[in-house]
């Protein structure tokens, strides 16, 4: 059920500058993705990897991408329909971040050979690049003092549109935890994985030295 992944992203938002003073909000009041501060008593199940809270979508099996360091770098959800991942960045309070991140996303799909379509989606732009062998949806939200972003990667652009849907569902849910510390923007919120599969990650690690 769990597996590894060491391969890098290229496509990540992690340039770093200074934070700002005051907050900028996020999605609508009642809806997710949801602060900390504001996460509802609602009694849905979630993964707690740390900064993130998501609620695992059932028969989805979960992929930990780990750096040559041992960190978690991400942690994927295969699905039927695609993968699904979902990552949180620390962002200013008072300017939007994915406006930003997501022009110089476009800009690098481009040259790495997607057609790109930009679209207006339920919290925002939303992406789609379509290649030769995979296909990206992106969805991003901006809330206060971070960033979610989703990423949907599938090898058919029918799959990767309903993969779309599924990542909107699943964002709809998604609890944020940016805590207190001040970041630069940018840098990626940590992600700490529960103990059993931490556990699980660390006798793979042994079988395979």
């Amino acid at each position: 059920m769990f597996g590894r992944r060491r391969k890098r992203g290229r496509h990540s938002a992690n340039r770093g500058t200074a934070q700002s003073e005051t907050e900028v909000g996020g999605a609508q009041p009642g809806e997710g993705p949801f602060d900390h501060a504001d996460a509802p008593d609602d009694g849905l199940n979630r993964l707690d990897l740390g900064s993130i809270r998501l609620p695992v979508p059932d028969g989805a099996q979960l992929q930990v991408e780990m750096d040559p360091a041992g960190a978690v770098r991400a942690v994927h959800l295969l699905t039927p329909v695609g993968q699904l991942t979902v990552s949180a960045f620390a962002a200013p309070k008072t300017e939007k971040l994915w406006p930003e991140v997501g022009g110089e996303l476009i800009t690098q799909l481009k040259s790495d050979g997607f057609r790109i379509n930009r679209e207006n989606g339920e919290w925002g732009e939303e992406i789609s690049a379509r290649g030769p062998e995979v296909h990206l949806r992106f969805v991003a939200v901006d809330g206060p003092r971070w960033m979610v972003r989703g990423v949907v990667a599938a090898p058919s652009e029918p799959q990767a549109d309903q993969g779309l849907e599924a990542m909107r569902q699943l964002l709809r849910h998604t609890v944020v935890v940016r805590g207190d510390q001040p970041m630069p923007v940018r840098t990626p919120l940590p992600i700490e994985l529960p103990e059993a599969i931490a556990r699980h990650i660390q006798a793979q690690q042994q079988q395979e030295g």
